[in-house]
């Protein structure tokens, strides 16, 4: 579990907190979304959560542990964290050097590490790679890489930050099927994102900030509900949310469900052919 109490955070004294008392608590095996404009706070959060930051104020918990402590290679034991630009994070001769570097700073065995690179590298598609120079991979290449380097240190949690900017479309249901893979294992992931087409399809709950504040925290639907509240966040509707609200005078309820709009149009077009 992890636990914000009452989180501010400002980069300086004399502008407004990027992070301004938030609350919130993620619970093991969650499918978590963090949506918001540029300069919400969303990335800052993740940061706060691995470490990378420290609060100006409040206290954050792993399983009930104040972090205030803890380093980001502390925090790395529990969390996998994958950066919006995989460049930041990449710096090895070889791809599996890369995503073995993770459980030798852990202090894995040498079996130990070769198991979880190979299996990293399987899972997330790069054995092909494995010996290939990283700087020369193609970006949707390098966020693989990024998070096989993070799936090898076996992490309860993975965040990502914007992980399918720049992805065509094949690419993007590859990579979206392997956060689902890994969710269903029981794990927890907190996605980043802007896509809010990926977000209605994939999260179970949506954390919304806007000017460092925790504008939402509840289930997609019930934050799609609200088009007040979309358009103070900056967000779009996704296209699902858009169609169901087109033809609400026909009858047909707000969802968020591909599935379940189809079957409403279905059903109408049913009871108006009968």
């Amino acid at each position: 579990m992890l636990e914000l109490r009452d989180v501010t955070f400002a980069y300086n004294r004399n502008q407004p907190p990027a992070v301004a008392n938030v609350s919130l608590t993620i619970r093991r095996g969650e499918f978590v979304a963090i949506a918001g404009r540029n300069g919400s706070g969303k990335t800052t959060i993740t940061k706060l959560m691995m470490s990378l930051l420290k609060p100006t104020h409040g206290q954050i918990f792993r399983d009930d542990e104040d972090t205030k402590s803890c380093t980001p290679a502390d925090m790395a034991r529990y969390i996998g964290y994958v950066f919006q630009n995989p460049d930041r994070q990449i710096f090895r001769d070889t791809v599996r050097q890369e995503i073995s570097y993770g459980p030798e700073m852990l202090g894995f065995s040498s079996e130990k590490i070769s198991e979880v690179t190979e299996q990293a590298m399987k899972l997330t598609g790069v054995a092909d790679l494995a010996d290939r120079y990283p700087r020369t991979l193609t970006r949707s290449q390098k966020q693989r890489v990024a998070i096989a380097s993070a799936l090898s240190m076996t992490p309860d949690f993975l965040i990502l930050d914007e992980p399918t900017s720049g992805q065509d479309a094949d690419t993007h249901e590859r990579f979206m099927a392997l956060l689902k893979d890994f969710h269903s294992s029981g794990k927890t992931i907190i996605l980043v994102t802007h896509d809010m087409d990926c977000l209605v399809r994939y999260a179970e709950r949506v954390i919304v900030m806007d000017k460092g504040i925790k504008l939402f925290d509840g289930s997609v639907t019930d934050c799609f509900a609200d088009r007040r509240r979309l358009h103070e966040a900056g967000l779009r509707e996704p296209a699902t949310v858009s169609v169901s609200n087109g033809l609400a005078p026909q009858g047909i309820s707000l969802t968020t469900d591909v599935a379940s709009l189809a079957e409403q149009i279905l059903a109408k077009r049913g009871g108006l052919n009968g």
